[in-house]
């Protein structure tokens, strides 16, 4: 049976309470609400900068768009350089479970130690990580299967380069962040490179972009750069220089093939190589464009600029005779040799037999300012204005300071230094009307002007003595090629070491240009330090030459001007029975 309650028998509630009591709570609860409603209000319409930046820190991003980065293209349009897009990997830290099969099957797909993985998945931003960048799409899929949380994926460009190490010193290679870094990749960065857009948006904590913040920039893809290379004529000539370095055991090489009517790099290719797209253990020796960065004695390669000068000057005629008995020449202290003794030579066998005495002898005859101011012309002692990174000047010490002994040596080639772009270059000025034309790396379509250096008929002289070099008696019958006809200087010069000289260290040179009497290409060769029996000029670097010529007249589409004589060769055959 229940029992009756009878509340206001309670002292707590039959006592009177005040009418103001009730109220004030209900004024408080009232004000505490019209609080709230003004902080909100305030919050979120009068002062709400403080907390959107705060949200914005949080979730929004700005999404970098990159710019599709521009082809670099042979001559004929083939590519030499192009980006395609690849997967890279990146995840969110702290989302990432800790499950150990599985990060180990990520680590081994992405070619990492667990070490590793682990220490990127700790770094201190707990929101992003890149794990590897530029994959193969295979490597991407995989990961992806795995489906771990917080691993994601995302889309960049990788350069490709089908020519590989052949042409590796001519576009060189970018990095991981598409920034050229060697080559043309570096000269023309700016203009390959185009301009990267972006994207402002908000992402929630899983990294998925949820909305636009506000309209995109588009990206501004790069512009292609069509080269004056012939992929062609570059593959040729690389593969022509790497077998002659293995073939003498040589400490590297190096070859230029420049067309004489434009002035446009053919060919520029270097041993040791690399492939641009595999850079993980690249050396110096294999970065270094050496046809631009190494300067070097030029040995007997300067001599046919001396009797061009001589013959321009009227000193001397294509058929004045030389003394070079006894094959030594005494100035001052110092004693001049030839390797061996010729006797009286016309000036034009000073060419063919490589006489140190008598391109002395008439070095001597002209001022040291006229013979600087020649050298100056032909481009020794200045920059070749070529777009890369790393070209010297070489060295051409101003004339005031020339003593006699140097004046001499400086007329075979000892006592300054060229690169053997400027060597290739300033060879073109005997393939032409004597005048030299401007370098390009860039395709040129219009017709090219010279500098005057010399007379045609200057040129024309030194041409046909360029020619006897390459034929019997000659220093150079290795550089001869079938169906055409050739001239060139050979030059060998000990290199050197500390303030003198190496006895043993060599560099073997050959300049050179075909066809002789209409030429079209001006060739280069060096070889340094080989060292397997052979390193005169004439033997490891003019055939190089041959070679070159040969492959790159044809590629060009010369006709022969020399008949070739077909050759059979018998070979006896034993009967068996």
């Amino acid at each position: 049976m229940s029992r009756s309650i009878v509340y206001t028998s309670s002292p707590l509630l039959a006592s009177p309470t005040p009418v103001w009591r009730s109220k004030f709570i209900v004024a408080a609860v009232a004000l505490a609400f019209a609080g709230l409603v003004g902080r909100a209000a305030y919050i979120q319409v009068i002062d709400n900068d403080f907390f959107q930046k705060q949200g914005e820190v949080r979730f929004a991003r700005t999404l970098a768009l990159p710019a599709n980065r521009g082809r670099i293209l042979d001559r004929h349009g083939v590519v030499l350089a192009s980006s395609i897009p690849v997967p890279s990997i990146w995840a969110i830290p702290e989302d990432v479970p800790r499950e150990p099969v599985k990060l180990k099957q990520l680590a081994k797909l992405l070619g990492l130690s667990m070490a590793d993985l682990n220490k990127k998945l700790q770094d201190e931003d707990k929101s992003f990580v890149w794990l590897r960048r530029q994959v193969d799409d295979t490597v991407g899929k995989d990961v992806m299967a795995l489906g771990l949380k917080g691993i994601y994926e995302r889309k960049e460009y990788k350069r490709q380069y089908p020519e590989g190490e052949a042409a590796a010193h001519v576009v060189g290679f970018t990095n991981v962040e598409d920034q050229g870094q060697e080559g043309v990749e570096l000269a023309f960065n700016q203009d390959l490179g185009g301009r990267a857009g972006s994207r402002r948006v908000i992402k929630d904590r899983m990294g998925r972009v949820v909305e636009d913040m506000r309209e995109q920039i588009a990206p501004v893809d790069g512009r292609d750069l069509q080269l004056s290379i012939d992929s062609k004529v570059q593959f040729f000539a690389f593969q022509a220089l790497k077998d002659a370095v293995i073939k003498h055991k040589a400490k590297a090489g190096g070859i230029v093939v420049l067309d004489v009517q434009t002035g446009e790099v053919l060919a520029l290719a270097n041993y040791p190589s690399y492939e641009p797209g595999k850079r993980q253990h690249l050396t110096g020796e294999q970065l270094r464009n050496r046809t631009l960065t190494d300067s070097f004695e030029p040995g007997s390669t300067m001599k046919p600029f001396v009797i061009a000068q001589a013959l321009q000057s009227h000193r001397v005629t294509p058929d004045t005779p030389i003394q070079t008995a006894p094959g030594r020449l005494t100035i001052g202290s110092a004693t001049i040799s030839d390797s061996h003794a010729h006797g009286v030579l016309s000036v034009t066998e000073v060419i063919q037999k490589s006489s140190n005495v008598g391109t002395a002898k008439i070095a001597l005859q002209m001022p040291a300012r006229e013979m600087w101011e020649m050298y100056s012309n032909v481009g020794f002692g200045q920059k070749p204005q070529v777009p890369f990174p790393g070209a010297v000047s070489g060295r051409l010490r101003p004339h005031k300071s020339w003593r006699p002994i140097e004046q001499a040596t400086m007329s075979y080639g000892y006592g300054l230094s060229v690169s053997l772009m400027q060597l290739a270059h300033a060879y073109t000025v005997f393939g032409r009307a004597g005048d030299l034309v401007p370098l390009s790396m860039m395709k040129v379509a219009a017709p090219v002007l010279g500098q005057p250096v010399f007379d045609s008929q200057v040129a024309l002289d030194v041409r046909h003595m360029l020619h006897l070099v390459t034929g019997p008696g000659g220093t150079a019958p290795k550089a001869q090629t079938m169906g055409y006809s050739v001239g060139g200087k050979t030059g060998t010069a000990n290199k050197q070491e500390g303030r003198g000289y190496a006895a043993k260290k060599y560099r073997g040179v050959f300049a050179g240009l075909a066809p002789i009497e209409a030429p079209r290409i001006s060739v280069a060769v060096m070889i340094d330090e080989p060292t397997n029996g052979q390193y005169y000029g004439g033997d490891v670097a003019a055939p190089v030459f041959s070679q070159a010529v040969q492959q790159t007249l044809r590629v060009l589409g010369i006709a022969p001007d020399m008949s070739v004589k077909p050759q059979i060769v018998t070979v006896p055959v034993e009967e068996s029975f």
